[in-house]
């Protein structure tokens, strides 16, 4: 992919909206830690020069995307949410179903989830205030979609369903850094069997996570 000098506002939008389709390409390909400025401008046909022009930091692509991904989550939440959880079923059960539906929708958008993992640890650092500040503004925006969605299918969660939504996203992030595990763990594994217990598999583990969390608020009748 090769390009002119941007001499418009719509090429400029053209010449970042490429490079962010560059590095969601990327990320298809490799973890969040492997996504390095010289390849992205590499395979965007830029210098990194250039690519600086419109991002600040490999970091700074990395939030964006990070917000474009989780925009796309959440809309795609609401009908999982719509279609399996039964309006007139009682609140524990309500619960399960809301647990089991984040678990799965969870553990099935990887690229996300390591974003997630990356994010206070690599992605904050290596960028500027107006960065953090335009991220967190859009991050909370997303987190009060999330808490609307999950007080509408489970109301009894009351003034704990944004903190239970923020903790969600954060255990989704640190316990995708666990899966898949790497192959030295895998053979230690398959060496000794009973080591085998300390194994997770996402979406069970975030299962168990958010079952435990909404069984603990919701309130005892």
């Amino acid at each position: 992919m090769t390009f002119q000098r941007a001499r418009s506002e719509e090429q400029r939008e053209i010449r970042r909206q490429a490079i962010l389709d560059t590095a969601a390409a990327m990320l298809d390909e490799m973890p969040v830690a492997e996504v390095s400025l010289n390849e992205l401008s590499r395979r965007v046909g830029l210098a990194k020069s250039n690519v600086l022009r419109y991002f600040e930091s490999r970091e700074a692509v990395l939030l964006e995307l990070l917000d474009d991904f989780l925009e796309s989550w959440l809309a795609e939440l609401a009908e999982e949410l719509a279609a399996g959880i039964e309006a007139d079923a009682a609140p524990e059960v309500r619960a399960g179903r809301l647990a089991e539906i984040l678990s799965r929708s969870l553990a099935g958008r990887v690229v996300l989830c390591d974003l997630f993992g990356a994010q206070g640890g690599v992605l904050e650092h290596n960028v500027s205030v107006e960065v953090v500040k335009r991220h967190k503004r859009s991050s909370l925006t997303r987190l009060a979609t999330m808490t609307e969605l999950v007080r509408r299918h489970l109301p009894e969660l009351g003034d704990g369903t944004q903190l239970f939504c923020l903790l969600s996203l954060v255990s989704a992030g640190a316990l995708s850094s666990y899966v898949p595990p790497p192959p030295s763990v895998l053979a230690a594994y398959a060496d000794e069997p009973a080591l085998g217990v300390l194994h997770l598999d996402l979406r069970d583990a975030l299962r168990v996570a958010f079952t435990s969390a909404l069984v603990g608020v919701l309130p005892r009748a």
